[in-house]
């Protein structure tokens, strides 16, 4: 026997089995198209640099001629879906600071594809389409970012393409954001806004650089994507992070329970592709657009190719000693990350069709008892709710308990020895992210 498997025998309920595309998610999946996928790259590409200090005026190099590009694609897309995608361009002008060198315009490119049934809970898919070069500095010399970001900037692109013509029950908002490279500023914008506008964000996944499996030392990994997912959320309070910590909870932030739910429907037939999840919120020494989204308290994952090629991110295009140096197109894989947006294709889809994440979920720690209770508010798009479990040396969700349409259920299982959670069910199957409870 592992020494990882649970020493005690196994409780109520039945053993976790992945939630599978239905027919129209499998059909979106199959159209994920990587010739649209290099066309966009080829295209941001062609602008010599995105830099977010760049030319905002020229209409064939810097940021202005690629933000005025990818909005006109949106619309395209826009333009089929019956009025239920609308395209938008918000922006501000941000002051001199920390990577900003004279106040400069930062415009985001948001499609928001309105839910039918929930419009107020939404969903985020964002990539940025600013590019840098060696010099953070440097506005005027090349910086193709082909993999950082033009690759994340397809992804949320052709899903937004493809998910127009179809009627998601919550919103999801397609996002193509500016300066990243500068400061997470254009982010911070979007998460801001969609927070003083009282939204309920669920979730958002952030894609930055995903355009390739290959790593400096020639080693491909074409079916696996990193997903990066953050514990203690930094808009708790001490209190908070103390009563979490005290009951063994810090494995448990909402950003784990957005990746473990992302890992659970992702990996599939219609993906092709494995996520490694990470329980960091970056890589060492870097940082990304979700960041933005936990500061502002909303749940968010980021997706990053597997073995990164650092002569290939952030530098100026240039050969030394027979090595070619720069973030150039030919260093993109198209199929790679074409299977990329499938993996979120299809966490997309499944959160946004699925009922919300169930609110205000409790467990009773009142007495000493070896059964657990659980509460939770009563949502009335879900048709059902299941209690999921794992022992407490386990990542990942392993058994299920149905509950039927319930707003509490006592489980005849210790809370000592293992992990809860509650997950609504809604009648077509869909099942949400799990909620972790707050002692009470």
């Amino acid at each position: 026997q592992s020494p990882f498997d649970p020493l005690w025998p196994p409780g109520p309920g039945q053993r976790i089995a992945a939630q599978q595309p239905d027919t129209e998610l499998t059909s979106m999946l199959a159209q994920v198209d990587p010739s649209r996928i290099q066309a966009i790259i080829t295209k941001l590409v062609s602008f010599g640099t995105r830099h977010t200090l760049s030319n905002q005026t020229d209409p064939n190099r810097g940021i202005g001629a690629a933000r005025d590009w990818i909005a006109s694609q949106m619309r395209t897309y826009a333009a089929a879906s019956g009025g239920h995608m609308t395209v938008t361009t918000p922006s501000y002008i941000q002051g001199v600071a920390s990577g900003i060198l004279f106040p400069v315009n930062i415009t985001d490119i948001i499609a928001t594809l309105k839910g039918s049934t929930e419009p107020n809970r939404v969903y985020v898919l964002s990539g940025h389409y600013d590019s840098r070069n060696s010099d953070g500095n440097n506005f005027t010399n090349d910086a193709p970012g082909a993999d950082d970001d033009a690759s994340g900037v397809a992804v949320s692109m052709e899903l937004a393409r493809i998910m127009a013509t179809h009627r998601p029950k919550a919103t999801i908002i397609f996002a193509v954001v500016a300066g990243e490279e500068q400061g997470l500023y254009g982010s911070n914008f979007l998460a801001q806004t969609l927070k003083n506008a009282s939204m309920d964000v669920q979730g958002m996944l952030d894609n930055d650089i995903v355009g390739s499996p290959t790593g400096d030392d020639g080693t491909k990994d074409p079916n696996l994507i990193r997903m990066f997912a953050a514990g203690i959320p930094p808009t708790d309070t001490l209190s908070q992070v103390t009563s979490m910590a005290n009951i063994g909870g810090e494995n448990d932030s909402p950003a784990r329970e957005l990746g473990r739910f992302v890992a659970e429907v992702a990996q599939n037939n219609g993906t092709g592709m494995e996520v490694q999840v990470i329980w960091r919120p970056d890589r060492f020494l870097r940082g990304g657009d979700h960041l933005s989204f936990l500061r502002n308290g909303f749940p968010a994952v980021r997706f990053t190719e597997p073995r990164e090629n650092f002569a290939h991110q952030h530098q100026d295009v240039r050969v030394v000693n027979g090595v070619q140096f720069g973030d150039l197109l030919e260093f993109v894989d198209f199929d790679y990350t074409a299977r990329v947006a499938r993996v979120n294709g299809a966490a997309l889809w499944s959160l946004a069709n699925a009922p919300g994440t169930p609110k205000r979920v409790t467990i009773d720690t009142s007495q000493l008892t070896n059964n657990s209770t659980l509460r939770w508010t009563s949502d009335p798009n879900a048709a059902s709710y299941e209690i999921v479990w794992r022992s407490t040396d386990q990542a990942f969700w392993t058994d299920v308990v149905s509950v039927g349409k319930v707003s509490s259920a006592t489980v005849v299982l210790s809370k000592d020895n293992v992990d809860f959670g509650v997950r609504a069910v809604g009648s077509n199957g869909y099942r949400s992210q799990a909620a972790y409870p707050s002692p009470s």
